[in-house]
């Protein structure tokens, strides 16, 4: 019986480069390697796309360290034509190698991965892929862009201002004063990063501009949100064979009083708990599920997505969509769906053939 062969493209040039590293390894480890050959393509930091192992154990956290993609030589080129569908391998002894491949698992996070520019360069090179395609990508990762069409959908967002850095150097004063009127406590967050990355919750008018300055570093437009006082629930959403999407049970974040989810409590453990299924009644995990579907649409979603709520006095309120939500056996995505009775090997099967069968 013949196999498929997946190239997985994970590492990247975004500040979420480790974290893709270990969602690679997480699903290099449960593939079905009877059904599908795998081909291990790692971005580099600087960007250099390279053919690496495909060896799980490589791509994992060790001893709280992350993993990184190395430099060992290799260049990995991407088809000039949709007539074909062979990756060009050159070695650092001069050989060259074609490997046709099938479909395309991009497991990146972040800029140059998430936000629909990875997405359009397969589509160029005419390569099935998995995941959500250039536009619900890049809509889906700059955040002030997402919240205006979910809140044009009929979808409850939290009220933001979307600071951009030339404003901020020319008047932070005046933009202070406008950021304060939402009242304290504020998250200052990058208008397109990911897993938190530069996000920090400002308490008193003094940490806004350090606030400011850190969430600058990762990206020239910034959004400032009001804390939104509420539970943290999540619906992991995947792509329906009948063009319904298909939803989880939620999930909970459980915070420690005065914290929130950051990079260091998803990735390297923290004072929180994940819940699946989270604890709530049939009404609102239905209506959870109801909002997690309307959000992908709302957007344009294809093959998976993650949604994430508060659920509030008042109800639900939607953060953030996420395209590509992480995806270690740890992270809450695989959770939501093995408490649905899909376990990660099948959601990781699922969504290969969702991606072979895709209709750019």
């Amino acid at each position: 019986m013949s196999t498929t062969t997946v190239a997985v493209l994970f590492g990247g040039r975004s500040s979420e480069h480790e974290i893709s590293c270990v969602t690679a390894g997480g699903i290099m480890d449960v593939v079905d390697r009877a059904e599908y050959d795998l081909v291990p393509i790692g971005i580099t930091k600087d960007g250099a796309f390279t053919l690496q192992s495909d060896d799980p154990t490589q791509w994992t956290l060790r001893d709280g360290v992350l993993p990184t993609v190395p430099d060992n030589g290799t260049r990995v080129a991407f088809p000039t034509s949709p007539a074909s569908n062979e990756l060009v391998v050159s070695y650092p002894d001069g050989t060259v190698a074609g490997i046709p491949v099938d479909v395309v698992f991009p497991i990146l996070h972040g800029p140059f991965g998430e936000d629909g520019t990875i997405q359009g360069l397969l589509e160029i090179a005419g390569l099935p892929y998995v995941g959500d395609g250039v536009l619900a990508s890049a809509l889906a990762m700059d955040k002030h862009v997402a919240k205006a069409v979910l809140e044009h959908a009929g979808l409850r967002v939290a009220p933001w201002t979307t600071v951009l850095r030339r404003e901020w150097a020319a008047d932070p004063v005046d933009i202070a004063e406008t950021i304060a009127a939402h009242g304290w406590p504020l998250f200052v967050k990058p208008a397109r990063a990911g897993s938190s990355m530069g996000v920090s919750r400002v308490d008193e008018p003094s940490q806004l501009g350090a606030a400011m300055d850190l969430a600058f570093e990762h990206d020239s437009k910034v959004i400032v949100e009001p804390r939104v006082i509420g539970r943290e629930v999540e619906v992991a959403v995947l792509e329906g064979r009948d063009g319904v999407p298909r939803t989880s049970l939620p999930g909970e974040i459980v915070v420690a009083e005065d914290g929130f989810y950051d990079f260091a409590s998803k990735y390297l453990g923290g004072d929180e708990s994940l819940l699946c299924p989270a604890p709530l009644t049939e009404a609102e995990t239905d209506e959870v599920r109801s909002i997690g579907a309307r959000a992908f649409e709302a957007i344009g979603g294809a093959g998976l997505a993650r949604v994430d709520c508060f659920l509030t006095d008042d109800g639900f309120v939607v953060n953030e969509v996420n395209t590509m939500p992480g995806f270690t056996p740890l992270s809450m995505y695989p959770r939501c769906w093995a408490a649905s009775g899909v376990s990660y090997g099948e959601l990781v099967t699922e969504l290969i053939e969702l991606g072979r069968a895709a209709v750019r």
